[in-house]
C-alpha cells in the first residue's frame, strides 16, 4: 500500500475510532482531559530526554567519539514530541514508545536489521574482477 495513504487517511480514521470508543467508555470530558494530560506529560518528558541526549552527545564529542546514537535519538525524540502534540491515543502510544530509551533502542535495532538486509542484497549484485596484462604477445 502507499505510505502516503496510510499516514494521511487510515491513521486519522483509526484515531477518531479510538477517540469515539474511549469517549464512550469514560466520557467526553475525561477523554479530552486525558488527551491534554498525555500531551503535557509527553512534552515535559521529551524535554527531559532531549536534554539528557544532548549531554550524552557532548560527552561523546569531548571523548572524540561520533555521537551517532545521540543524533538518531534526538531526531526520534523530536518526532515523538510531534506525535504527542497530535491529539489521539495511538499517536500518543507511539510517541511514548519513542521517548522511553529502552524501547527506542529496540526500535533502532529492528530498523537497522532491516537496513542491513537490504544492503546485503545490493552487495550480492556486485561482481569484482581484475584485469591482468600479460605483455605484448597477448595483444589482439
Amino acid at each position: 500500500m502507499n505510505t502516503f495513504f496510510l499516514i494521511f487517511i487510515v491513521l486519522p480514521v483509526f484515531e477518531v475510532f479510538l477517540l469515539i470508543k474511549i469517549g464512550g467508555e469514560i466520557g467526553a470530558l475525561n477523554t479530552v482531559a486525558l488527551i491534554l494530560l498525555t500531551a503535557i506529560v509527553g512534552i515535559y518528558y521529551a524535554r527531559i530526554q532531549g536534554i539528557q541526549t544532548l549531554r550524552s552527545g557532548i560527552i561523546n564529542i569531548y571523548q572524540n567519539k561520533t555521537p551517532i546514537y545521540e543524533l538518531i535519538s534526538g531526531a526520534s525524540i523530536a518526532f515523538a514530541a510531534v506525535l504527542l502534540i497530535i491529539p489521539g491515543f495511538f499517536t500518543d502510544l507511539i510517541g511514548f514508545l519513542l521517548l522511553i530509551p529502552f524501547s527506542r533502542k529496540i526500535i533502532f535495532k529492528i530498523i537497522l536489521k532491516k537496513g542491513k538486509k537490504t544492503n546485503l542484497k545490493e552487495k550480492n549484485k556486485t561482481i569484482d574482477g581484475e584485469i591482468i596484462n600479460r605483455g605484448e604477445k597477448d595483444d589482439l
